[in-house]
């Protein structure tokens, strides 16, 4: 696939997710075996203590390491499992999920994301890491 026909597959695919859409998130860029969403981080997405909620970022870390998987098995995909370890509490004007594949075979991919807090000034924090793996989705 050239690169734009992955962008294109890809952003086909995140179109297709209405919890995707619900919460606002957006596919900011993909490539073979990597992908990066964002997520503004409004009042309604965070907890009691004005930080990010733990769901938000799960799915977030969730749904960039199944792009990253797939993308890299070149096709649509499924997280069959992950581990998710919270950081520090997440604050700030934006969440960024960026995921890469460490491994890749035949059904499956073993990929990392790392979950960002993006403040005002554009400076990063990690708040979260996780660790999945992703299956190649039966028609």
């Amino acid at each position: 696939m050239t690169p734009d026909d992955l962008l294109s597959f890809a952003r086909r695919i995140f179109a297709a997710q209405p919890f995707s859409s619900y919460l606002g998130a957006e596919l900011r860029s993909v490539g073979p075996g990597r992908a990066e969403i964002t997520l503004a981080l409004r009042p309604e997405l965070t907890q009691q203590h004005g930080f990010a909620h733990g769901g938000v970022i799960s799915y977030l870390a969730d749904n960039a390491l199944t792009f990253a998987g797939g993308l890299a098995l070149g096709g649509d995909a499924l997280t069959s499992e992950y581990k998710l370890n919270y950081l520090r509490p997440a604050r700030g004007l934006s969440l960024l999920a960026r995921a890469e594949t460490l491994s890749v075979g035949k059904r499956q991919a073993v990929c990392r994301c790392i979950v960002l807090a993006c403040d005002d000034r554009g400076d990063e924090t990690a708040c979260a890491a996780a660790q999945g793996t992703i299956i190649r989705a039966v028609p």
